[in-house]
């Protein structure tokens, strides 16, 4: 079987719930359309999101991307409160300061987002069979929950656990080059995590032993192809991409081959 492109997740405000599309446009920047478009600063400039403030986890946000609409829920609430992503910034801004408890402020880039890393822009990709096999190491933890605890944009079907760790080089210096559909991209490195996925994503409440079972785990089925160099420590998953900039509309959709070009 192919490798093949099997979901696309977008997170339109950073740390907030993702949205799962069929189709995403790939900016000339990079990134994904709407992916971090928006992100939460407090008053120094910081960054209110799911490292800082594990209080955003118990937040449930639907997205209607096509209507540039938040149908946001708030704990103890009993009913959704829909925001217009443009229109109602106001509005809120100042729900979501009720929520923290201080004043926050709600920024916008849509030229190439709100990323953890500034300079790989790609979106983060991963498999679907590395998720399943990572949620296994957890009793009681689902795909589903697992990849809402990875928050990864490109998920690869059709190919086995870590497969997606031949999107990097042994070697630091040097890339990996493969293709989505007809979107080029360079896989640079694995994803360092970092305190995010430890969390339960619904409630925040974090797991002690998660990062230790994890590392175990990782280095005991790390791929013997892969060169060990590359992990200085085993808590990474996922892979940083950097997209091929094009003069032409670039689209990813759902059911896009994948191949290693280089």
């Amino acid at each position: 079987m192919m490798p093949y492109l099997a979901k696309i997740l977008l997170y339109p405000i950073k740390s907030f719930d993702g949205v799962e599309v069929e189709k995403a446009r790939v900016l000339s920047s990079g990134t994904l359309e709407f992916d971090r478009e928006f992100a939460i600063f407090d008053e120094r400039g910081n960054f209110v999101n799911g490292k800082r403030h594990a209080k955003i986890h118990s937040l449930r946000a639907k997205f209607a991307l096509s209507n540039r609409t938040l149908s946001l829920q708030i704990p103890g609430s009993n009913s959704e409160q829909v925001f217009h992503l443009d229109g109602d910034k106001q509005a809120l801004t100042a729900t979501l300061s009720d929520f923290f408890g201080f004043t926050v402020k709600l920024q916008q880039n849509s030229v190439q987002g709100f990323p953890d890393d500034t300079e790989r822009l790609g979106p983060t990709v991963i498999s679907t069979a590395t998720l399943t096999e990572v949620a296994s190491w957890f009793p009681g933890v689902t795909v589903e929950q697992m990849r809402r605890r990875m928050r990864a944009n490109l998920e690869i079907g059709g190919v086995p656990a870590f497969w997606e760790d031949q999107l990097f080089s042994s070697q630091s210096d040097q890339t990996v080059s493969f293709r989505i559909g007809n979107v080029n991209f360079i896989g640079v490195q694995p994803c360092q995590r970092c305190v995010v996925p430890t969390r339960n994503p619904d409630s925040g409440l974090a797991d002690a032993q998660f990062q230790k079972t994890f590392v175990t785990q990782r280095q005991a089925t790390l791929p013997n192809w892969v060169a060990i160099s590359r992990f200085n420590h085993f808590y990474k998953l996922s892979v940083n991409t950097i997209a091929s900039i094009s003069p032409f509309e670039a689209m990813l959709q759902i059911g896009n081959e994948v191949a290693i070009i280089g």
